[in-house]
C-alpha cells in the first residue's frame, strides 16, 4: 500500500485499528464467555441416538444456512431449506436463484466440515477468503464488475457506510487482518480456553470483514461463514457453531445497529461482542433444553422397556408401544390413540374401544399415563422420568420482616 493510500485509509477509516483491548470489558461479558464454554462442553458430551444426532445436525444446519442467506434477502423457509438439503425442492425458474444461494452456502459449510474430518484445518488467508467468496457467489447473477472470488477494485457501500478504497488498499487490509487473526492476540494460553478465544476471534473476523468489504458482493455471507469456520475449527459443536448467524437474523435491526455503532465509536468492539455473546448463550440454552428433552424421551423408553421386557403377551406388546408413542405427544384424545402410529394401528386392528380403555387403565396403574378425570384426554406421565432428577429447591425472593 502506498504512503498516500495509507494516509487516506487512516484518515477515512480510523476504526480499522487491528487492535482489541478487553481489559475494561464488563463482568457480564466474561461471565457469558464462561457460559459459552460450559454449554458447548455440555452439548459435546450429551449422548444421543444416531437418528436424534442427525436430526439436531440437520435442523441447526438448515437454520444457520437460512439465517445467513435470509439476512441478505433470501425468502425461503426453514422447511424449504431442509428439503433443498435433501434434494427434494425444485423451485420455479423465477425463484431458482434463491435455491442456488442456499446450495452455495450448504456446499461451503460442508466443504469446511469435510476438511476438518480429514484433519485439515483451513488457514485464514487471502486465498481462503477469495475461495470462500467464490463459493458463495457461484452461479448467481451479479452486478457488472463483480467477479466471484476477486478482490474489488472500486469503492462500495452498504446503506450509509462507505468501505475503504479497493484494489491494493483492500489487499493490504486483508493481509493485516489475516496476520492479526492468526497471531498471538487470539492464541489461547492453553487448550481449556479454546472456545472463548475462538468466539472472540470469530466475531472480530466477522466485523472486520464487514468493515473492509473486500469483495463486490457476498461480504455479509462471507463474514458469517468465516465466523462458523473459526468456531467449528476450534472444537465448537456443529449445531452451536451456527448459532451466531441465527442470532443476527433473529435480531437483524440490532445486528445492523451494533455494526454501525462499532465503527462510529472508534472501533470499540466490546458492545458488539457483548451482544453476540448474549445471543450465543441464549441459543446454547435453547439447544440444551432440546437435548434434555431427547434425553428424557430416551430414559422414558428405557423404563418402559424395563417394565415390559419379560412380558411377551399381545396386550403387553400393545401397552409398551402405546406408552412409548404417547411420550411424543403433549396429549391426545382417547379416540385417536390407536392411530398415533402405523405399528399401533396394526396392533389395534380389529380391536374394540374397550381394548384401548383396558390398555390405558393398565398403563395408568403402572404410572405411565395420566387420564383426564371424566374427560377424553390422555397423556404420558413424564413426571415419572422428571422425578429422577436431582433435588432442586425452588428459588424465592428474600422476605423482609
Amino acid at each position: 500500500m502506498s504512503e498516500t493510500s495509507g494516509r487516506t485509509y487512516i484518515e477515512t477509516h480510523p476504526w480499522l485499528t487491528f487492535q482489541l483491548d478487553l481489559r475494561n470489558a464488563s463482568a457480564r461479558f466474561w461471565l457469558l464467555l464462561g457460559e459459552t464454554k460450559s454449554k458447548c462442553e455440555h452439548i459435546e458430551y450429551v449422548p444421543l441416538t444416531e437418528a436424534v444426532a442427525l436430526e439436531m445436525h440437520e435442523m441447526y444446519f438448515a437454520r444457520g444456512v437460512l439465517a445467513t442467506a435470509a439476512i441478505e434477502g433470501n425468502t425461503l423457509s426453514e422447511d424449504e431449506v431442509r428439503r433443498r438439503m435433501r434434494g427434494q425442492l425444485r423451485l420455479p425458474l423465477s425463484k431458482e436463484y434463491l435455491g442456488v444461494e442456499i446450495d452455495n452456502m450448504l456446499n461451503a459449510y460442508n466443504d469446511v466440515l469435510a476438511a476438518l474430518r480429514r484433519d485439515e484445518h483451513p488457514v485464514l488467508s487471502i486465498e481462503t477468503l477469495c475461495s470462500l467468496n467464490e463459493q458463495v457467489l457461484k452461479g448467481l447473477a451479479l452486478e457488472d464488475g463483480v467477479v466471484p472470488g476477486r478482490i474489488r477494485e472500486n469503492r462500495v457501500g452498504v446503506g450509509g457506510y462507505r468501505a475503504p478504497d479497493g484494489g491494493s488498499v483492500v489487499r493490504t487490509l486483508l493481509e493485516r487482518l489475516c496476520a492479526w487473526l492468526n497471531g498471538p492476540d487470539f492464541r489461547p494460553p492453553d487448550d481449556s480456553q479454546q472456545v472463548p478465544y475462538a468466539f472472540i476471534r470469530a466475531v472480530v473476523a466477522h466485523i472486520y470483514l464487514e468493515w473492509i468489504h473486500p469483495f463486490g458482493d457476498g461480504n455479509g455471507r462471507l463474514g458469517r461463514l468465516v465466523e462458523f469456520l473459526i468456531l467449528v475449527s476450534s472444537g465448537v459443536p456443529t449445531p452451536a457453531a451456527h448459532l451466531l448467524s441465527s442470532h443476527y437474523m433473529a435480531t437483524r435491526t440490532a445486528y445492523y445497529r451494533q455494526l454501525a455503532q462499532a465503527s462510529g465509536n472508534g472501533g470499540d468492539l466490546r458492545p458488539f461482542l457483548l451482544y453476540a455473546a448474549q445471543g450465543m448463550v441464549d441459543g446454547l440454552a435453547e439447544q440444551i433444553k432440546r437435548l434434555h428433552k431427547q434425553q428424557e424421551l430416551l430414559m422414558w423408553r428405557a423404563i418402559v422397556d424395563e417394565e415390559f421386557h419379560e412380558r411377551q403377551t399381545p396386550a403387553a406388546h400393545r401397552q409398551r408401544l402405546l406408552a412409548i408413542e404417547l411420550s411424543n405427544h403433549k396429549g391426545v384424545r382417547r379416540a385417536d390413540v390407536r392411530h398415533l402410529s402405523t405399528p399401533l394401528a396394526d396392533c389395534y386392528s380389529g380391536k374394540t374401544s374397550k381394548t384401548v380403555t383396558r390398555d390405558l387403565n393398565r398403563l395408568a396403574e403402572l404410572g405411565f399415563v395420566r387420564l383426564q378425570p371424566g374427560g377424553d384426554g390422555v397423556r404420558a406421565n413424564l413426571a415419572k422420568v422428571r422425578g429422577m432428577r436431582p433435588f432442586k429447591a425452588e428459588s424465592s425472593d428474600p422476605k423482609v420482616s
